[in-house]
Formats: C-alpha cells, structure tokens, sequence
C-alpha cells in the first residue's frame, strides 16, 4: 500500500564547504514535465490538467500535450490513420522530457479497445520517465465459460459473441495494459496514480504493479478557495433573480446523465419545504445530443419526475394506446386549475443553470446550502465535482456508491451518505442539521499532497520523507 509521509519542518543539513566563489551562483535547471491530457471541454479531466499544470508550475517545466478527440475518437479509418499519426508526432516530442505524466481516461485514446491498447504503448515506449494517471481502474473478472456454452446450446450466437467481445475489451484494458507496464518497469522508470485504495490494492495485488501511489483528485490552493467565497453570489446567476430571499439551495453539478440519478433528487423535493430550490448546474453533453430528438431523455426523466406541465388528467390516462380509459373525468369550471395544473407540479422550485465556466461552476457550489451528489454504481474511480465541493468547504450528501465510500477513506468526517435512489432518506439528510461542522481550512488530502505525489511519482522526491509500495 503507498503511502506518503509529508515533513511538515524538514530537518536542516549543516551547510557544505564553500568550494567556489560565494558570488557565483549557480542555478539548477528544472526539470521538464511533459503532460499528456485531453484538454477538450467535453471531457471532465481538463479541469484537473489544468488545475494540475499550475500546482507543479513551480517546480517543473510543464508542457501539455492536447489529445485531439475529434481524430482519436474518429472510427472513420482515414481519421483512425491521422489519430495514430497525432500520437505518434506526440511521442516524438516527449522523447526530449525529463519525464512524461499521462492522465489516462482510457476513452480519450480511442474507441475501440486496440486502438487504445496500441496508442498507451507507443507513449510507454517513447517516454524516457513515464507516470501513469489512471482516472478509471478496469478489473476483469475471469470469463464465465458456463454461461458463454448455455448460450451457445440455446442458439444465442449473438449474445455469445457479445459475450466474449466484451470480455476481451475489459482484458485488453486492464490485465492486457497492466501486463505492458510490468515489463516497461523493468527496463524504465514508470509509476502509477490512482484515486483510491481499492484501486491501488487491484494494481499491486491483482496485477503485480510496482510504484504506485493513491490520492484523491485535488483542486484548489487555499487562496482560490477564499477568491471563490469572496466573490460568490446569487447576483452572478440572472436565472436566480426571481427565487426568493433566505430560499434553501440545493445544487447538483456535471453533465446531465442516466448515471447522475438526478431524478432523486427531484423526487426529494416533493418532501421538502416549499422554500427548498434545486439548482440544476450543467446542461446534456454535446456527445449526447441526436438529430431531430426534441428533448432528451434524461432531461425528460427530469421533467416526469417533477410532474412538470402535466395535469391530473395525463397522469391517470392510460399509458398503452388503445387501451380502453380506466377512469372518465368530466371538466367544470371548479376542476379546471386541477386538471390544467398538477398538484406536485415542481416548476417553479426547479431550475437549470446550463453549463458554466470553470469559475462560475465553482461559485454555484459556493452558494448553495447543500451540495447533492446522488450518483448509481457504475464504477468510477473519481469525482471531480465532488473534490471541488470538500475543498470549497460545502455540505455534502453523497449517494452510497464504492466511489465515494473510497473517498471518505481520505476526508473523514466530511461527506453524508444515503442509500442510492432512497429519494425519502435523501429528503431527510437535507432537512436535518448537517452531521459534520463546517470547515475553514482544507481537507487533509489537498494541492500540497497531491503535489507531493507527482514529485515522487516523476522522480523528484525532495518533498516527500518517505514512499513505498
């Protein structure tokens, strides 16, 4: 297991002999870092390469190298062509580094699971000094031959093949790119850094992985924490204007998704007080976005969760056509705002922010009363928003995910929990008082620690007393 032990006050050295002229001075260079990270919009890490390039500004020469997604992404052949080629061109300029840190979100390389597999290899082959930021840790199970043949006696060709197609592809992406790393640190310096425990136990117990190193995403200086609470404002967001004052906000951030269970907590607000608003920051992912599809379906979700522009009347109608109406309704005038307006109609308590900048994105968080992260299971290794809301000092509920369980390993006492989907639960932690005392300071796990990991991570451990694996 890596851990790390900060000297808080370095223990001083007696100074050496002065074997030249006190006035010469001679300054050693520093070394240069080349970073290696998507740094389009769309994907989620090029917030943290970003914030990442600053926290070691001081102490390497740092380089980032963009991954084009349009020509890595592409499954046209020709692009695929002009993909490796833009890989290639990388790997010819980072042979001249001193070291080469990879924020590996294994999409970002490719689609198709050889392309990754090729394009991760090249980089580890023309790195000099090779660190390894794995924001997701696949680990395969072993194939489930019984099922695989079941399929097989029942005709099922097609679910067979899938079958095996997919285990080839979480293979090839986990053990098949461990195997790479296992024999490159023989002959080269390469390291690890992962995001959690777990993660950090599959890579050196389940893939035999030297030099790894765990630690939470990490954002924020305590300086750009105390500029965003300094300028944070219900004034900076127009969509607000019109909620009224001492409202209780209730944020939810990224990305609209299936995976975000936002629907949760739309449904928890039905059992809030009507002074409760829910401030929606993101919008649909660009990726996501179909021709001719006039809503999304996750902004749909959204809308039947909070029985938006939906009358009694629709809500009782049958929902297979043809059926013939369970119930016959007759409309007077002392039933029309009944029928025209739903009851539970949550409207004017919900709001969409859109998608914000970097700055307003953490603003949002600032303002609100509580922060909600009611993700489901699907795997994840890291949350980006959410280590911006503990460094922000936020109240933050947190859905029982193996994600943020991981999480809590390194900010104690800092994140509550309620069952995924368990909308009433949800209801009840946000009514209550908060259970842990609001910080002014940051978390234990910060930018220092964090930078205290890429130190030793790219061979420049002068921060770090002691790490091991």
């Amino acid at each position: 297991m890596a851990t790390l032990e900060i000297e808080t006050q370095p223990r001083l050295s007696p100074a050496p002999p002065i074997a030249a002229s006190p006035f010469r001075h001679a300054r050693r260079r520093r070394k240069r870092l080349a970073l290696i990270a998507s740094d389009s919009d769309l994907c989620g890490i090029a917030a943290y390469t970003r914030s990442l390039e600053k926290q070691l500004d001081g102490i390497f020469e740092v380089t980032v190298f963009d991954l084009d997604q349009y020509l890595l992404r592409s499954t046209h052949g020709r692009v695929r062509k002009f993909g490796d080629r833009h890989i290639l061109d990388i790997c010819r300029t980072i042979r001249e580094f001193d070291a080469v840190n990879l924020q590996l979100e294994h999409g970002t390389l490719g689609r198709d699971c050889h392309d990754i597999h090729r394009r991760f290899s090249w980089i580890l082959r023309a790195a000099p000094r090779l660190s390894v930021t794995f924001h997701t840790v696949f680990q395969c199970e072993a194939f489930n031959y019984r099922e695989y043949f079941r399929e097989l006696l029942k005709r099922n060709f097609a679910k067979a093949i899938a079958m095996r197609a997919q285990y080839n592809r979480e293979h090839l992406l986990s053990a098949g790119l461990a195997g790479r790393i296992r024999r490159a640190q023989r002959f080269k310096p390469v390291s690890l850094i992962v995001h959690t425990r777990r993660d950090l136990w599959v890579m050196k117990f389940a893939y035999g992985i030297k030099n790894v190193y765990d630690h939470p995403l990490s954002f924020l200086s305590a300086d750009e924490v105390a500029d965003v609470r300094r300028v944070a404002s219900k004034k900076k967001f127009p969509v607000l204007d019109h909620v009224p004052a001492g409202s209780r906000l209730v944020g939810v951030f990224g990305f609209l998704g299936r995976y975000k269970g936002f629907d949760t907590v739309v449904r928890a607000l039905h059992h809030l007080p009507k002074d409760h608003h829910l401030l929606i920051f993101g919008g649909v992912h660009p990726n996501e976005i179909k021709p001719h599809q006039p809503v999304d379906p996750v902004v749909s979700s959204l809308f039947d969760a909070g029985y938006v522009d939906t009358s009694v009347a629709e809500r009782i109608r049958p929902n297979v056509e043809g059926a013939a109406p369970v119930v016959s309704v007759a409309v007077d005038s002392s039933m029309r705002d009944l029928l025209i307006e739903h009851p539970k109609d949550l409207s004017d308590r919900i709001h969409f922010m859109g998608a914000q900048s970097d700055a307003d994105f953490l603003s949002g968080m600032a303002i609100c009363d509580t922060v909600v992260f009611p993700y489901l299971e699907v795997g994840q290794s890291s949350s980006g928003p959410i280590s911006q809301a503990l460094e922000l000092g936020c109240r933050v509920i947190a859905s029982r995910t193996h994600t943020f369980l991981q999480l809590s390993r390194y900010h104690h006492n800092m994140i509550e929990f309620f069952d995924i989907g368990n909308h009433l639960e949800l209801a009840g932690r946000i009514r209550a008082r908060p259970q842990f005392e609001r910080r002014e300071h940051l978390p234990a796990f910060n930018v220092e620690t964090n930078k205290a990991v890429y130190l030793a991570a790219n061979g420049t451990p002068a921060a770090v007393s002691r790490a091991r694996v």
